[in-house]
């Protein structure tokens, strides 16, 4: 794979299969389990509800993605960003995140925010990302 072409496309509709690789790469990333996956209609309405969805492809395979959260105008939030684990490391990542940043520009949102889980504090800061002082992520449980 080194050294492959990677094709980056914002998905609005997604295909059967495209769905079905959405599917392995939240599993993937520990987010959906085989149990918990949803209807794939409901990942069509994932990829439709958001502001974008951008969708990296190698050799025809779904290899990274992420997705933006927006009111269309003024703030959007960056999530459920993954890179194949074979995949990481060549640049993708950084790559997604910059062309989603310049759709949200492009847009005219220009407060953009992400929750970096774990220890990918360090791959966004590069990418413009810094802590937000005084905030804290909260969840509803």
């Amino acid at each position: 794979m080194e050294g492959t072409a990677v094709e980056y496309r914002f998905l609005t509709a997604p295909t059967e299969e495209e769905i079905q690789q959405i599917l392995g790469l939240y599993r993937a990333a520990g987010w959906w389990e085989d149990a918990a996956d949803p209807d794939p209609r409901d990942v069509s309405r994932l990829v439709a509800g958001s502001h974008c969805f951008l969708a990296a492809f190698s050799e025809g395979r779904l290899v990274a993605m992420g997705r933006v959260l927006s009111d269309g105008v003024s703030d959007a939030y960056i999530q459920d960003v993954t890179v194949e684990r074979t995949m990481r490391r060549r640049g993708i990542g950084s790559r997604l995140i910059q062309r989603i940043v310049e759709r949200l520009n492009a847009d005219g949102i220009r407060w953009i925010g992400l929750i970096a889980t774990g220890n990918t504090e360090e791959f966004y800061r590069p990418l413009g990302f810094r802590p937000v002082p005084g905030a804290l992520a909260m969840l509803q449980r």
